[in-house]
């Protein structure tokens, strides 16, 4: 009876440990392909040690790693896309783990066969360590697509120098996993193959059409983003200030047009007091004076006064002319007279 029971409790020990010390962890549930693309498949994976049998701890060691589709257990002669004991596998399947915990497949060129649930299954060297997670896997939808499409970090197609943006190639509402994009800008391939283009910190330069295409299809090719890169806000203050300073300039000029102007007039009515000065007083006391009835006798009297007074400054000239004369005359003998000493 106690051989019985310890029988039991071993059965069920090792129950316990396969449940909890086997396990298959998936990076995700499902996800998009484009076909033609690259699709990594995360997987880790935790292998039973050892078992308990007839008393005794056999240790248990991996040495058979399987990736199949669309199966439960992936067991027997269920069809392989990788097989780590066969030496024909299918090059589009790389597995990227090993036999301790890693158990990542890569699936290269997706086609639509690949549109499926993958599942992952470890062999041990006894039968007890093999396990299967039954109803888990990740389920892969494969996607055909005729050209590629951008989606930004941001709502906005314009932003201030300084921030930062993402641009993702896509391919409708599926994301491109590891694939090889060509990213053009205004017309010029950029270095940049990843489906993700980081840009930032935003400067002048970085504004320009943005476009992405599948490296091995160039029918793919994507429209054109417009990203607009401004440098600061806009403000209308050098505006205002441009249109002030233009009125005061037109303002200042007409002030200084009408001062020189009205200069210029009061210099003229100066000019022509000055002609007017110099006009004998009596002219201008004649002026003044309404005019009176001039008699005979007066009138032959101021004839006879004028024609003295022209009779007196000729021969004032010509006395004048006579002495000037005599003078030049002396000055010219004594000039010779040292002259000749000399």
């Amino acid at each position: 009876m106690l051989i019985f029971d310890q029988k039991i409790l071993c059965s069920f020990m090792f129950l316990l440990t396969g449940v909890v010390g086997q396990m298959v962890q998936y990076g995700f549930v499902s996800t998009c392909a484009v076909r033609g693309s690259t699709v990594t498949l995360p997987c880790s994976f935790t292998p039973l040690a050892s078992f308990t049998e007839d008393g005794k701890e056999i240790p248990l060691k991996i040495v058979r790693v399987r990736w199949c589709v669309n199966h439960e257990i992936c067991q027997t002669t269920t069809p392989s896309l990788y097989d780590s004991n066969s030496s024909n596998n299918n090059p589009r399947y790389q597995y990227l783990g090993d036999m301790k915990s890693n158990c990542t497949l890569q699936v290269r060129d997706v086609q639509m066969i690949d549109n499926a649930t993958f599942r992952f299954r470890m062999e041990a060297d006894n039968v007890k360590g093999h396990f299967t997670k039954r109803g888990d896997g990740i389920d892969v939808r494969v996607v055909e697509t005729n050209k590629m499409s951008i989606k930004s970090s941001s709502s906005n197609s314009t932003f201030r120098r300084g921030q930062n943006v993402s641009l993702q190639c896509t391919s409708g509402d599926c994301t491109v996993h590891q694939l090889e994009i060509t990213w053009i800008k205004d017309g010029r391939a950029l270095s940049e193959t990843s489906p993700a283009l980081l840009l930032g910190p935003l400067t002048l330069e970085d504004s320009g059409n943005y476009s992405c295409v599948l490296k091995t299809d160039n029918e793919t090719r994507s429209d054109p983003f417009r990203l607009q890169v401004e440098a600061e806000n806009k403000s209308y203050l050098p505006l205002i200030l441009g249109g002030v300073f233009g009125v005061l300039l037109v303002v200042i000029t007409l002030i200084l047009v009408i001062i020189i102007k009205r200069k210029r007039a009061a210099m003229s009515r100066n000019d022509g007091g000055g002609v007017m000065e110099q006009k004998p007083a009596d002219s201008i006391y004649t002026s003044i004076q309404p005019p009176a009835a001039v008699q005979p006798g007066t009138q032959r009297m101021e004839t006879s006064q004028e024609t003295e007074d022209v009779s007196y400054a000729a021969v004032q000239f010509s006395a004048n002319k006579h002495i000037r004369k005599l003078e030049e005359t002396a000055n010219s003998s004594v000039y010779a007279s040292v002259v000749t000493k000399g």
